[in-house]
């Protein structure tokens, strides 16, 4: 059966198709050539003025060679300024009236209901910005899409979405695990700024060489590229991709992504001049330098930060993808200490006994008691104890049974030291 066709943006009939085949579609190639050539003629300014400025020196200290583990590149640099001429934001389709419209509703969307959470959206790209904008020009890819996160996450690299996507660029697990992260109940590198960057990267740019169109790699982005797909096959199989596809068919994609262009060039216009659209970004951002280390089992954050004589607040913001305040037992785990205190862990963290390097409690499970109230009592979550329990059976506790209940240290002395 045929596709459905509509009627605005629709295959050529078959007799047009086939009188297209048999002339060898030579007229239509110089036709395109001619019209491509008084397009680039009659370009005219972005709506968005497009003027970015000097991009800031990366602030991440360079990773320890004996590492290693890492899936993605680690070295960052000092991109160079990028060129005027951003590809998607000097798209013809940014011209469309009907574009900007869509763009103006969520400029205003921004400068009212979105102003209470815009600052700090901001604030945090001020944090990782550096390292996306070193991931961005390493790939050659468009400098806008720094601007990405603030649509997806707020660049929150532990925002969660209703769909389960999760990190800075919201990311599914299934696309993670593709590109050889790990994606478990203890951690989850989607919460990895660098290696969720370095990911999100990559499957840009895959879905760019797939589509042709950067408007139609951002839809498939947001929407999958199974789904677009799907739409382009059915909705217009013999139409060149090319943004102003995107728009033609907007109406055929899900709410979410019809608009999701939109709301990523006002998010752009916003974050490029944010004074002038009456938010305040706060000042003095925390950034994002550190120095990597090692541990070579399970060990807690507490831990960590008492070996880098640093506060816990500070190991637990560097190491997001750290999921329930553990790494993972059994195998190494690199994480982020704040930059110059490598070497400190590096000397103290030998001579904690490995005993000591999971504060935890071991509760024995009483009469009527289940896991809720237990996690209820040490003022943790039930995901927590199943975590540092593999094999525990929460419908089914034993009188007597012995379960470790990882804890902060001062719910441990408040615990009396059960054990």
């Amino acid at each position: 059966m045929r596709p459905a066709t509509p009627v605005a943006v629709g295959p050529p009939s078959r007799a047009k198709a086939e009188a297209r085949r048999a002339h060898g579609g030579g007229a239509r190639t110089v036709l395109i050539l001619v019209c491509g050539v008084l397009a680039a003629c009659a370009t005219t300014p972005l709506p968005l003025p497009y003027t970015p400025a000097p991009l800031p020196t990366p602030r991440i200290a360079l990773p320890d060679p004996d590492l290693g583990g890492h899936d993605f590149d680690r070295a960052f640099f000092t991109p160079p300024p990028p060129v005027v001429r951003d590809a998607i934001l000097s798209s013809a389709v940014a011209r469309n009236p009907e574009f900007q419209a869509r763009v103006s509703h969520w400029v205003d969307f921004y400068e009212t209901k979105g102003s209470r959470w815009l600052p700090g959206y901001l604030e945090r790209m001020d944090q990782f910005g550096p390292m996306v904008d070193s991931t961005l020009a390493n790939r050659h890819m468009p400098y806008s899409l720094r601007y990405l996160p603030i649509v997806e996450s707020g660049y929150s690299p532990r925002a969660v979405s209703r769909a389960s996507a999760a990190g800075l660029w919201q990311l599914m697990a299934s696309t993670a695990r593709g590109y050889g992260m790990r994606v478990g109940p203890l951690l989850d590198e989607r919460r990895n700024p660098v290696k969720a960057t370095a990911a999100a990267a990559h499957f840009l740019t895959t879905l760019k060489g797939q589509f042709g169109s950067w408007f139609l790699a951002l839809a498939a982005y947001n929407a999958g590229p199974v789904r677009v797909e799907h739409i382009l096959d059915r909705y217009a199989p013999l139409e060149p991709r090319t943004d102003s596809l995107y728009w033609k068919l907007r109406n055929r994609f899900p709410a979410e992504t019809r608009d999701f262009v939109p709301k990523f060039f006002a998010a752009v216009q916003i974050a490029k001049n944010p004074e002038a659209h009456g938010v305040d970004v706060p000042k003095d951002s925390l950034g994002f330098d550190y120095d990597e280390v090692v541990v070579p089992d399970a060990t807690t954050m507490d831990v960590v930060a008492r070996a880098a004589e640093v506060p816990q607040a500070e190991i637990e913001r560097l190491n997001p993808e750290i999921v329930r305040g553990i790494t993972p037992p059994g195998r190494k785990t690199v994480l982020r200490v704040p930059a110059g205190q490598g070497k400190t862990f590096r000397e103290n963290y030998p001579h904690i006994p490995p005993s000591k390097r999971v504060t935890f409690v071991v509760h024995r499970v009483s009469r009527g008691e289940n896991l809720t109230r237990i996690a209820r009592k040490y003022g943790v979550r039930v995901a927590d104890i199943v975590a540092a329990n593999p094999g525990i059976r929460p419908r089914r506790l034993q009188i007597g049974q012995r379960i470790t209940v990882p804890v902060a240290p001062r719910a441990r002395r408040s615990a009396g030291g059960r054990r």
